[in-house]
């Protein structure tokens, strides 16, 4: 299935509205994502607690927290189990940004920016690891 070309017409999450990722120092993913999320022009929308929503116009679709949530009880949150979330980015560039921004806040290098062929002729990602082993990447599908 190629989705590639279509795929970049299309809205961010179109399925999804938000989500959201437990992590072990508040603090400094706060810091990590806020530092992170602003070449792809996503930013800090809300917070509550120990709990901040980013995004774009004014919506926040990715949260991270410390600690369960009013849903939650503490053994759902005890452990972290790394995740893989992908940024929508809005160019090669943003991605590019995305990658340099995130190193120099102390992620670790998880694949560097490039053209992701087994993916589509025009999947171009860079992908990261947060603080707490995420797997966090910035990715751009149409062609240039």
């Amino acid at each position: 299935m190629y989705w590639g070309a279509e795929r970049a017409t299309l809205a961010p999450m179109s399925c999804l509205d938000h989500i959201s990722l437990v992590v072990s120092d508040y603090a400094r993913s706060k810091a990590f994502y806020e530092r992170v999320l602003q070449p792809l022009g996503i930013e800090r929308l809300m917070e509550f607690g120990m709990a901040a929503g980013f995004g774009r116009d004014q919506m926040p679709s990715f949260w991270i927290g410390q600690g369960p949530a009013s849903f939650q009880t503490p053994e759902q949150v005890r452990v972290i189990t790394p995740h893989h979330i992908a940024f929508a980015a809005r160019s090669r560039a943003e991605v590019d940004a995305f990658y340099a921004a995130a190193l120099k806040a102390g992620a670790r290098d998880f694949g560097a920016p490039g053209l992701r062929p087994q993916y589509h002729p025009h999947y171009y990602g860079a992908f990261v690891l947060d603080p707490d082993g995420h797997n966090i990447e910035a990715v751009f599908h149409a062609p240039v």
